[in-house]
């Protein structure tokens, strides 16, 4: 996998959603980018909590999960790519069967083996679960920064995991210096 030297790479980084962005599915959103290549890019929207809580989703999927208050964390919606497939947001250990390592940033685990480990209490410390994902073809990511679609700015794992997921978004657009209030939906061009 070669990229360009002009080309972007926005692993690791956050994609604010802009309030151009019409997609309802995207709008006010916060995506942590785990991967990004000329192939296309994929990503976990971390501030849209579903009524899912990690005990519900543990005993779907036959876990007993008793420590509190994992029990009672939410699981989010990670975005409208296989919904019914569960990823775990995590602080880099190197230890699962099905793990992507973003360079210079956190882990994406999709084995059920990071939940058997955090139902026995020897998990990840930290961590965000979803169900689903987002996805772009390639290209696609690149055409809606054109378009005003998105911010980024480098990503900082305290937003993820330390920030309430309703003030995450104005977490990510403080890394950037600015708030919602001064965001436009008319992109700029000269």
């Amino acid at each position: 996998m070669s990229t360009s030297p002009d080309r972007i790479n926005l692993t690791n980084q956050f994609l604010i959603a802009m309030p151009s962005m019409t997609d309802p599915t995207f709008a006010g959103t916060v995506v942590y980018c785990c991967e990004h290549s000329e192939q296309g890019a994929l990503g976990l929207v971390i501030n849209r909590p579903t009524d899912i809580d990690l005990q519900s989703l543990f005993t779907r999927i036959d876990l007993k999960l008793e420590i509190e208050p994992l029990n009672r964390l939410p699981v989010y919606f990670g975005g409208p790519v296989q919904t019914e497939r569960g990823f775990v947001l995590h602080d880099p250990m190197g230890k699962y069967s099905s793990s992507l390592s973003v360079p210079g940033g956190l882990e994406m685990t999709t084995s059920k083996d990071v939940l058997e480990a955090v139902a026995n209490g020897g998990g990840p410390s930290r961590f965000l679960l979803t169900l689903g994902h987002a996805g772009w073809g390639a290209g696609q990511l690149e055409e809606e920064l054109a378009s005003n679609g998105w911010l980024t700015v480098e990503a900082d794992p305290r937003i993820i995991f330390d920030t309430p997921a309703e003030a995450r978004f104005d977490g990510a657009l403080a890394l950037l210096g600015i708030t919602a209030s001064m965001l436009s939906g008319e992109a700029g061009h000269a």
